[in-house]
């Protein structure tokens, strides 16, 4: 399985100016924008981890999802949450002839936690031998950082002002995930139930 981003976070919706009043930087002074590519950079950063931790998309973005065979043929999972929209399917077959399948073959069925690609049918199409499926969709929280539930938005201020301070921390320790900011994502990491199975 290989999950590709298509697209990628862009930079005016990265909230620069408020991170600047969260590090408490100076304002007014000819060269108050030399930092900006440096601070857009944490940010991107804490978004990446705070995503990586909750398996959520925080700012809404296009993703494929690549497979060699399906998961479950009653229905794909896919990797990131929420899904507001699968745009496309398609079977690439072993020579990289692609067929796109009509969009009546499938169905979102949407879930904060683990949403699913289904079929029309009783099972998905068969993946060629030697090919693959490929999964376009769309998926995040929120189009833009306004948008964003007030915690999370948080938990990015805190988790980038983080990295700018401990900028030069080669060592693990002060350098990792500060407590504030795990109990302010705890309540959309995914939930685990019985052998280690996400529910």
């Amino acid at each position: 399985m290989r999950l590709i981003e298509e697209t990628t976070v862009p930079d005016p919706a990265l909230p620069v100016e408020q991170f600047k009043a969260h590090l408490r930087l100076g304002t007014g002074f000819s060269e108050a924008a030399l930092q900006d590519g440096i601070l857009n950079g944490f940010l991107r950063a804490a978004i990446a981890a705070i995503e990586a931790r909750t398996g959520k998309v925080l700012i809404s973005r296009d993703f494929t999802l690549v497979v060699t065979r399906w998961s479950d043929e009653a229905g794909q999972v896919l990797p990131v949450a929420p899904v507001t929209a699968v745009t496309r399917v398609a079977l690439v077959d072993a020579q990289g002839l692609e067929t796109v399948l009509a969009a009546e073959a499938w169905r979102l069925e949407e879930d904060d936690q683990r949403p699913v690609l289904r079929p029309a049918g009783l099972v998905l199409p068969a993946v060629p031998t030697g090919g693959s499926a490929r999964v376009g969709f769309t998926a995040g929280m929120a189009a833009d950082w306004g948008g964003l539930p007030a915690d999370l938005g948080q938990a990015v201020m805190l988790l980038a002002a983080h990295y700018y301070e401990y900028r030069d921390e080669t060592a693990l320790g002060r350098g990792c995930m500060p407590f504030g900011v795990t109990s302010l994502i705890e309540r959309y990491r995914p939930v685990r139930l019985g052998l280690g199975a996400v529910q």
